[in-house]
């Protein structure tokens, strides 16, 4: 571990130290997003691409399960090591790393039993069900290397380890990139080679983080004998890595219901808001990782009771998110129709595309301060402030917005409910900030109060 980094390096060095591989991780992670997407668009079936459309947000719960283990494990891992308190280290990652195990191995036992229901909750229909089930077949057989791998990407992060981290990510995203114009296409398995070829990547990604973890981390294990729910372990894993799993399992549920609602109006949008989604998701993920990225800092700075670096560390990374934001904005918005076009050439589905890209951008230019302090109070072990801001996004503001507009204004009202949502949010985390700047001295040098952070239950394990 790189102390200095820690606790010495300027504000834009610590932050781009920590934050830029994160980054690049999540610009993987976009291309693994958009991959399967866009393969699959080139076959020219709008029903083929709905599919995937519609199985996206049980990906997404598998997501929440590793993001319960990873962000949870690495934040208690980084408190601990700014505490100077390494001895819980190891459990904790062994902890992660058979908890990540014995969840996938349920979730696939849910997919194979649950399919039937699954497909109906999802709202597939006669035309994409039979793709649906092919794609989430696999996807669920491969379970326990989807939860593994996101999880163990974040616990990596945890004691600084950020570049291999990104290593094991864009290792198992090439896999998949390479794998799935040939499984898709060459091949013609469709939906079900872009599945297997998603379960291949995430395979590698876990040999390499296996491989680091044996031959290379001197902080972290998986060996058995490291395994322990005692010390509070458990508890400090899911105080945070709960409220963090919810705001995957609020969105896959978001998408789930948004998609039902489209899939009244046809197949069609179901397909296009599938595209614009897609499209999208470089905005909102590339903010999210550099609030994603200072997680660590801002943990170790929050142990060490160094606030005025980590308070230095936030306002930086919040002018860096809307900087970033408000440049990819003006971009999609000169662009939109190209864009949407990459993915399939069909009128019908650009059309509609088109449209909905558009309102998705309205929030991009400042959706990552939303993420800074979501990110920030989850590395400072504070349940509640998280969990408000991780809920409010897709949850809590986003579900009543989008049944009441498309009461209202039907198809319209679905387009524009998550612009809605993200400004109300966005509110709600400068609400929070004000309450923030109250509480604490943003120019002081030494610890000052910190009534501010018991907003939620300090975890001392």
């Amino acid at each position: 571990m790189n102390q200095d980094i820690f606790e010495k390096a300027s504000i834009p060095k610590a932050v781009a130290t920590f934050a830029l591989p994160t980054v690049l991780s999540m610009l993987v992670v976009i291309i693994y997003n958009m991959a399967d997407t866009f393969f699959v668009g080139q076959t020219g079936d709008p029903n083929q691409v709905a599919a995937v459309s519609l199985a996206t947000p049980v990906f997404l719960l598998l997501m929440a399960f590793g993001n319960m283990f990873g962000i949870g494990g690495s934040t208690l891992i980084s408190r601990k090591l700014g505490e100077k308190n390494t001895d819980q280290v190891k459990h904790i990652s062994s902890f992660c790393f058979y908890g990540c195990i014995a969840v996938g191995l349920l979730l696939t036992a849910i997919f194979i039993i649950g399919m039937p229901l699954i497909l109906q909750l999802i709202g597939s229909s006669s035309d994409t069900a039979g793709y649906a089930r092919d794609y989430l077949f696999y996807i669920g057989c491969g379970a326990v290397f989807i939860v593994t791998s996101n999880a163990f990407g974040n616990i990596l992060r945890g004691e600084g380890a950020v570049k291999q981290s990104m290593f094991g990510m864009m290792l198992g995203t090439i896999v998949n990139i390479i794998l799935d114009p040939i499984m898709i296409l060459s091949m013609n398995m469709g939906v079900a080679g872009a599945a297997i070829a998603t379960i291949i990547g995430n395979i590698c990604s876990i040999i390499y983080y296996v491989y680091y973890l044996l031959k290379k981390s001197s902080l972290l294990s998986i060996s058995p004998k490291h395994f322990t729910l005692k010390d509070g372990i458990p508890a400090g894993v899911f105080v945070i890595g709960v409220p963090a799993s919810i705001n995957n399992i609020l969105m896959s549920m978001a998408n789930i219901l948004l998609n039902n609602y489209l899939a009244s109006y046809g197949d069609v949008p179901v397909a296009a808001m599938g595209v614009a989604m897609k499209a999208n998701i470089l905005v909102v993920l590339l903010q999210m990782g550099l609030a994603m990225g200072i997680q660590p800092l801002v943990a170790y700075c929050f142990g060490s009771k160094n606030y005025s670096r980590m308070k230095n560390v936030m306002k930086f990374t919040i002018m860096c998110t809307i900087t970033i934001g408000t440049v990819l904005t003006v971009v999609y918005l000169c662009f939109t129709r190209n864009i949407i076009k990459g993915f399939i050439d069909n009128t019908a589905v650009i059309g509609y595309g088109i449209s909905m890209l558009k309102a998705l951008m309205l929030s991009g230019p400042v959706l990552g301060i939303l993420f800074v302090f979501m990110f920030t109070f989850q590395a400072m072990g504070k349940a509640i402030p998280s969990l408000i801001l991780s809920i409010s996004r897709q949850g809590l503001v986003f579900l009543p917005v989008l049944i009441i507009s498309n009461s209202i204004l039907g198809l319209n009202g679905i387009i524009w409910a998550q612009p809605i949502a993200d400004i109300i949010s966005l509110v709600m985390a400068f609400l929070m900030f004000i309450l923030l700047s109250r509480k604490m001295d943003l120019n002081a040098k030494e610890p000052v109060d910190t009534e501010m952070f018991d907003l939620g239950q300090e975890n001392n394990a």
